[in-house]
């Protein structure tokens, strides 16, 4: 009788205990086509969705990015850090624009002496499984866009805000539960990480009537 595969470990970065993205997953999902602005012969332009992932947590950042060039992928980076504070290590395929970015990312650390060092890893070659956690993700992404706006064509500034919502979304999945007792429907989410609670939980009413 043939036996099943046994599953390979965890990457011992998926159980570090550190504060949430200090350790990203990244990658790339589109393009989309987006109108430039909403009036009769608007013409429509490519956009992409730039995914960071949180290794240990599963929490998704999501950001929109005009093309794939390396300097716009460190402008998303930026804008990423700014938001979620520094990380620690990046891990990414062998995108062209990514091997970019890390180069420049490396001569500008360099460059400051002071300044705190960012590792970025690379997955092997033609080996997509390597990054099974971000290609969740972004297949994640794409469904809700899908459901949400069909063949709909959004400006950049609908698009986006469709885009943090879906984060909110996502960042809500339960990842286990909180507690043993079956009435306790009570889950412990990606949110929870980030504001203590799920990011599309109704807001409690902490004044009693």
């Amino acid at each position: 009788m043939p036996q099943p595969p046994i599953m390979g470990d965890i990457p011992a970065v998926r159980l570090s205990q550190v504060k949430p993205f200090s350790e990203v997953g990244c990658d790339y999902g589109g393009p989309f086509s987006l109108l430039r602005y909403r009036a009769r012969g608007a013409k429509s332009c490519k956009a992409y969705i730039c995914l960071f992932v949180c290794m240990a947590t599963k929490a998704l950042h999501l950001e929109l990015v005009s093309d794939l060039s390396s300097e716009t992928f460190l402008g998303a980076l930026r804008r990423f850090i700014s938001r979620r504070g520094r990380c620690n290590h990046i891990y990414s395929d062998c995108g062209t624009n990514f091997v970019g970015a890390s180069r420049e990312l490396i001569n500008m650390l360099k460059s400051a002496a002071e300044q705190e060092q960012i590792s970025w890893h690379f997955n092997p070659p033609s080996a997509p499984h390597f990054g099974g956690l971000w290609e969740a993700g972004i297949k994640s992404v794409k469904t809700h866009i899908k459901r949400v706006i069909g063949d709909q064509l959004l400006t950049y500034e609908e698009f986006y805000t469709l885009l943090v919502q879906i984060e909110a979304v996502l960042n809500s999945r339960p990842l286990c539960p909180q507690s043993s007792d079956p009435n306790d429907l009570s889950v412990l989410t990606p949110g929870h990480f980030l504001t203590l609670e799920p990011l599309n939980a109704p807001p409690e009413d902490i004044f009693p009537g």
